[in-house]
């Protein structure tokens, strides 16, 4: 039966995982049979110091592969203790067997059965206790409404029904079916509405018996906001999207995808994320006590730190965090300060040069950048990246005049991004800002982001366009 391409890169992300559990396991295997002679005043022999390293070349690699022969990564989210506890023990078994073929070769002494013992035990425990844990997620995910995939089925008929009929709950426990849409009885136009706000990823088309061109202008609602078409039919024309194959449990898709695909290149910008977001609080933690006493004594009974609710990836609603540089009824003024002074950016959003709102302080800390520092904490919790298209407040998003502006919400945003590393001094046109986050999203890289930290670095420290 073929997988997604997702459950595919997800599995291989459990193997390695178990395989890093696997040689973690046998080192402190080999820690613990020394602890356990020592305690045994049992003779030591050095020359069985690196005995468990042959082991290791046997059981890391092999043994998720075993694991993966015997079903141990099927059925993720609803598989019982007892069918994980066998599954395991029958794999253990196996690389066990594997083990001593060629430990008659090796002519293994007691040593190393011993670190066997500790290693296979650990081993078990470690693989069985990352297991459950996932298993703990898995059900806190389905629980948790706000976590699901929001995802709209498109077509005519019955066969929508049909296909979500025959789908796995195992695939569509993780999604809120927000609509089954007819394209056959509805405006397109309600698609657009929905997209929006609903913050829908994607929309699976079952559109067999669907008029071809009330699907392409389904695609096309969906290619205009950077949301993902999954289409159970023949090859469909994009403008923007690159068409692959994937599969939805047993069923073939084309897939139009206009965000980057998943990937390791993908997985490891996720993870640098989290590495580097942690560093850089630590190496800031003096700039925010700086921060902090600064707005404590310019702006004193106010908060320190402002929470406004941004457009997150897909248009998802979420809390950014930065310090506070404006008075504190900001927002009041928002409408008064537009009258007054304008608006320096041509479009939705608002920018002005020397805002009347901005305290003295406040002002410093935005020419040197340091009141986007909490954001870090947004990055840590999932809703922001490093790098990425600037999140904008919701009302700004709301008043987008073009629907194509939405794509820009298709990846996570970010705390830095071209416009943010070198633009913002001297773009003063909201297409222009849309047009390079979208230049973004269309070749992204890891070695792209790398440049725009770079080019961040002498921004931040040079105060470039700051606002």
């Amino acid at each position: 039966m073929p997988i997604s391409r997702k459950d595919s890169f997800t599995i291989q992300v459990y193997q390695l995982t178990d395989s890093v559990l696997v040689w973690v396991s046998f080192w402190c295997g080999s820690l613990l049979r020394d602890a356990f002679r020592g305690w045994a005043s049992m003779d030591f022999d050095a020359d069985y110091a690196g005995s468990v390293n042959w082991i290791l070349y046997i059981a890391v690699p092999f043994t998720p592969l075993v694991l993966e022969r015997f079903g141990f990564y099927d059925h993720l989210r609803h598989k019982t203790l007892r069918t994980a506890v066998w599954q395991l023990f029958r794999a253990l078994a196996v690389i066990v067997l594997m083990i001593g073929i060629f430990a008659v070769f090796a002519k293994m002494g007691d040593a190393r059965r011993l670190s066997l013992a500790f290693g296979l035990a650990l081993m078990f425990l470690s693989i069985l206790g990352r297991d459950r844990l996932l298993q703990m997620w898995f059900k806190k995910q389905i629980r948790s409404e706000s976590n699901k995939e929001s995802v709209i089925i498109a077509g005519s008929g019955d066969e929508m029904a049909e296909l979500v009929a025959e789908l796995d709950p195992e695939i569509t426990a993780d999604w809120k079916i927000v609509d089954l849409f007819d394209l056959s009885t509805r405006d397109v136009n309600d698609l657009f509405d929905l997209l929006k706000d609903e913050s829908v990823s994607r929309v699976l088309f079952a559109a067999k018996n669907t008029e071809f061109e009330k699907v392409a202008r389904a695609v096309e609602a969906c290619e205009l906001q950077g949301v993902e078409a999954w289409i159970a039919a023949s090859f469909i024309r994009s403008q923007i999207a690159r068409p692959v194959f994937d599969a939805v449990g047993n069923r073939p898709m084309l897939v139009l995808r206009t965000t980057p695909e998943l990937s390791w290149e993908l997985l490891c910008k996720g993870v640098f994320d989290i590495g580097a977001a942690i560093v850089l609080l630590v190496i800031s933690s003096p700039l925010w006590i700086f921060a902090i006493v600064g707005i404590r004594l310019s702006s004193p009974g106010a908060p320190v730190f402002f929470w406004q609710q941004r457009a997150g990836r897909y248009g998802k609603p979420f809390r950014m965090l930065k310090f506070r540089t404006m008075v504190p009824n900001a927002e009041a003024l928002l409408e008064q300060t537009k009258e007054e002074h304008g608006n320096q950016m041509q479009g939705p959003v608002f920018k002005l040069d020397n805002d009347p709102r901005v305290f003295p302080f406040g002002a410093m800390l935005r020419k040197l950048s340091i009141d986007e520092l909490p954001q870090l904490l947004n990055v840590l919790n999932g809703t922001m990246s490093l790098v990425g298209p600037r999140p904008l407040p919701i009302y700004e998003v709301a008043a987008f005049c073009e629907l194509s502006h939405r794509r820009r919400l298709s990846v996570k945003p970010g705390i830095t991004c071209e416009w943010q590393a070198g633009g913002r001094n001297r773009i003063t046109s909201f297409e222009e800002w849309v047009a390079m986050d979208l230049e973004y999203i269309d070749n992204w890289s890891l070695w792209l982001d790398f440049q725009i930290l770079v080019k961040t670095v002498p921004a931040v420290l040079f105060g470039k366009g700051a606002r």
